[in-house]
């Protein structure tokens, strides 16, 4: 079987951007009164802003703000955060040229707003990379739901089962492989070593790791 795309998320597989996502989270806040962990934050990794914003409130409800002003506000800090220190994920742009030399189509598909995905694409220098860039943010169900990344095989033109997933997170890696896709899964180092991850097709340690013949042996 034959891999003709590749797809890739956004936060934590193409930009260290999750130490963004947990400074953000913890400012805004504390802004609103709202006591919330550094441990909470890494709890959440891979779930939409708003469900996030969502469970805090419910745990700690506030009146100060809207819950959408709250998520506006985050999304805002963590954009502000990657245009200013740009931090692409070790490997990035090796891993898209072993996709391109592969003759894949790539897409994007991340559960951030379509506000971040540009900003990212922007301070990376991504432009005319991926032939189709698909947000989660405003869909009906979010990670681990499949939704997204089905919606990016379609955009794509590629049956899921022709498509290779490239995620960070164990919520992501569940959607792709709800949406049958092949996956390679490259975690933060300190979880690794998680047994979950054994769902994958394939575990990295980085994207300098992914070659033409780990592609070809999916």
């Amino acid at each position: 079987m034959m891999i003709e795309a590749a797809v890739f998320d956004m936060d934590g597989l193409m930009i260290d951007s999750q130490p963004f996502w947990q400074e953000a989270q913890l400012e805004i806040f504390a802004q609103i009164g709202v006591a919330i962990t550094r441990q909470d934050t890494i709890d959440t990794t891979g779930m939409r802003v708003d469900e996030i914003v969502q469970r805090c409130y419910e745990q700690t409800p506030w009146e100060s703000v809207s819950r959408e002003d709250v998520c506006s506000r985050i999304v805002d800090r963590v954009i502000e955060l990657v245009q200013t220190h740009k931090p692409a994920m070790p490997g990035l742009n090796q891993a898209i040229g072993v996709c391109q030399q592969a003759g894949l189509k790539l897409a994007l598909a991340s559960s951030s707003p379509m506000t971040l995905i540009q900003a990212t694409i922007d301070a990376l220098d991504l432009h005319g990379v991926f032939q189709a860039i698909v947000s989660g943010a405003e869909l009906r169900y979010s990670k681990p739901h499949p939704e997204v990344y089905l919606n990016a095989c379609d955009a794509l033109g590629v049956q899921p089962f022709r498509c290779l997933a490239l995620e960070d997170s164990f919520i992501g890696l569940l959607a792709a492989k709800a949406a049958q896709m092949k996956t390679i899964v490259i975690p933060e180092a300190a979880a690794a070593d998680q047994k979950h991850f054994v769902i994958a097709d394939r575990q990295l340690p980085s994207l300098h790791d992914l070659s033409a013949d780990l592609l070809g042996a999916l």
